[in-house]
């Protein structure tokens, strides 16, 4: 394991002002927002719309890296490279969704553990052919009355070392992603308490399986209320929660987070991304590596027609701008209407 080249990827994933843009929806999942656009989902359809997505006038002024699918790394630009060579030529890192789901966990009802273990050295070995230089790897946390119970959280977490001593390995830089879901009527502070859990578990198992913490990526959930809450915690609760969670299970010599967005709106991702970097002393680069708070906008303004190709990364290049200017801590909601 070269760490020096680990550490050195990491760092161009968490480059100043730039953020890293999820594009690993799989099949099932692009076929339901393709359906919001009225739009068949066939691998022709997919390949133009990441195409426009990876095709993007100035998107490398924004992007770091690109999170693909196993389809998507395996398709190439109308002018036939490969995405990820493309990617690569521009500055931007290509990395792999390796992760294959959830499963229930016997005996603790309404609870998944992540699959996608077995067979896991051999896949990285083919991605880092293809071109690869990370992956992720997502746990999916819920709360609710009696959630998330102890097993759970450990299991996703020995999953998430597990997958991270691969990559390594592999020489491919891991993004560990456990995400506590928005979804219920949870307070924040019920947030707070199971992510703290979540991380604690997260970092211990990380240095029980000799992870490098200087070549590894954290892609957690924002603190947040419940998105079915009564009382919406506002931007800077959510920022200084947010905060304070992190500096209190995160190591110092952590690269960088990029939040996930988790559900919420485009603006709300980048208001609290900006709180955040407002209040700054922490020593971690704090960015973003957004799917749909990046790309919703793109969808709605190609509506699956070659026509709207440039409005369509146009407003790519708009969303990522504001989440540029947000990681800067330099971001202004009067900024949302302007034309750049």
């Amino acid at each position: 394991m070269d760490l020096s080249s680990l550490n050195s990827i990491a760092q161009s994933m968490v480059a100043p002002n730039k953020g890293i843009l999820a594009a690993d929806e799989s099949t099932p999942t692009i076929g339901k927002r393709f359906a919001t656009i009225d739009t068949e989902s066939t691998e022709s359809n997919r390949q133009i719309y990441r195409n426009l997505l990876f095709t993007s006038p100035n998107v490398s002024e924004y992007i770091s890296g690109v999170i693909l699918f196993d389809e998507t790394i395996r398709q190439s630009t109308n002018d036939g490279t490969p995405f990820a060579e493309h990617l690569t030529s521009l500055g931007i890192v290509p990395g792999i969704k390796v992760d294959k789901g959830v499963k229930g966990i016997p005996f603790c009802d309404g609870e998944t553990v992540t699959e996608g273990l077995d067979g896991l050295d051999e896949r990285l070995d083919e991605y880092y052919e293809l071109g690869a230089r990370f992956a992720k790897w997502r746990a999916v946390i819920s709360i609710s009355d009696d959630l998330p119970s102890k097993n759970c959280i450990r299991l996703n977490a020995h999953a998430l070392a597990r997958y991270a001593a691969l990559c390594q390995q592999a020489q491919m830089v891991p993004i560990v992603e456990p995400e506590v879901l928005m979804d219920g009527d949870h307070t924040i502070e019920a947030c707070f308490e199971v992510t703290s859990r979540c991380l604690d578990s997260l970092f211990s198992n990380l240095h029980k399986s000799g992870v490098n913490i200087e070549g590894t990526i954290l892609k957690p959930n924002m603190i947040t209320s419940g998105s079915s809450a009564k009382e919406q915690a506002g931007v800077q609760e959510v920022a200084e929660k947010t905060l304070q969670c992190l500096k209190a299970n995160v190591p110092d010599n952590l690269p960088g987070i990029t939040f996930l967005s988790g559900g919420q709106s485009d603006i709300d991702a980048s208001a609290h991304l900006d709180a955040m970097n407002k209040i700054g002393g922490f020593s971690w680069k704090l960015s973003f590596s957004y799917g749909r708070a990046l790309q919703q906008p793109a969808l709605k303004a190609w509506m699956g027609k070659t026509e709207n190709t440039l409005a369509a990364q146009n407003a790519l290049s708009h969303r990522a701008l504001m989440n540029k200017l947000a990681s800067e801590g330099k971001w202004d909601l009067s900024l949302e209407n302007k034309t750049h």
